[in-house]
């Protein structure tokens, strides 16, 4: 709120940004005279340099290999008392992380110049009454023997899921699993007024959810952001003639 304040003042003021933003104009004074004058900056503000500078330099020293946990217990080695959530902070602050074993793993794959159908949600996740607003989507976790996908609906009045598949692979038919559990489970009934909301992902094998027809319940086609795939679009087409 500070930076929009400060790309804005010179047009609206500040009193006027502060009335509508949920900011005291005193505070907002207070954080431009700590930036006009760093002697005035909190014991927090002055810690914080203090230990920004020992994060980098453990490190770089060590090869820009350790994490928070690796750099924490360093510190800690070194004599320098800071809690392990503050070297956490800081290294996020300052966009330092640790090296990762494996490949990383994603799980929406973007591509705006491919077709999509409207979004009717446009990010107001409420509903007035159930099976009026799904939310799909799917992520991965990490287990003993590996990753694997959770695809899950969300009924967005209950905020309860109502449908869910875990499968080693991100493939367009365990996602399809999640959203006949959903159907199965609440039976939404037929020009319902129902929105099957997901992203618009552009992973392959979608072609073979479109082509299982299932009894016509969602109305409106959608698309939002998210961490699921187009696996979800084309499944909710084929839940009937609306989708996503």
């Amino acid at each position: 709120m500070k930076a929009f304040i400060d790309d804005h003042r010179d047009v609206y003021g500040v009193e006027p940004i502060c009335r509508v933003l949920p900011i005291a104009p005193s505070t907002y004074h207070v954080h431009a005279a700590r930036r006009a004058d760093p002697g005035k900056s909190s014991a927090r503000a002055w810690r914080d340099a203090a230990l920004r500078s020992e994060i980098r330099r453990v490190w770089e020293a060590n090869f820009r290999v350790y994490g928070g946990r690796k750099v924490w217990r360093q510190l800690r080695r070194e004599g320098v008392a800071v809690a392990r959530c503050t070297t956490a902070r800081l290294m996020r602050q300052m966009g330092l992380a640790g090296a990762i074993r494996g490949r990383a793993v994603k799980t929406t794959v973007s591509d705006r110049a491919a077709p999509s159908p409207l979004d009717r949600v446009n990010r107001q996740f409420r509903a007035a009454k159930p099976n009026a607003l799904w939310v799909a989507d799917f992520t991965y976790v990490a287990t003993w023997q590996g990753f694997v996908y959770v695809a899950f609906i969300i009924d967005a009045f209950a905020r309860r899921i109502i449908g869910w598949r875990v499968s080693r692979s991100a493939r367009t038919d365990f996602v399809l699993d999640a959203l006949e559990q959903a159907l199965y489970d609440r039976r939404p009934v037929r020009q319902g007024g129902l929105v099957h909301h997901s992203d618009r992902g552009v992973q392959g094998g979608i072609k073979w959810s479109s082509q299982h027809n299932r009894e016509e319940c969602c109305d409106g086609r959608e698309t939002a952001v998210g961490s699921s795939v187009t696996g979800q679009v084309e499944v909710a087409r084929a839940a009937g003639d609306g989708a996503t």
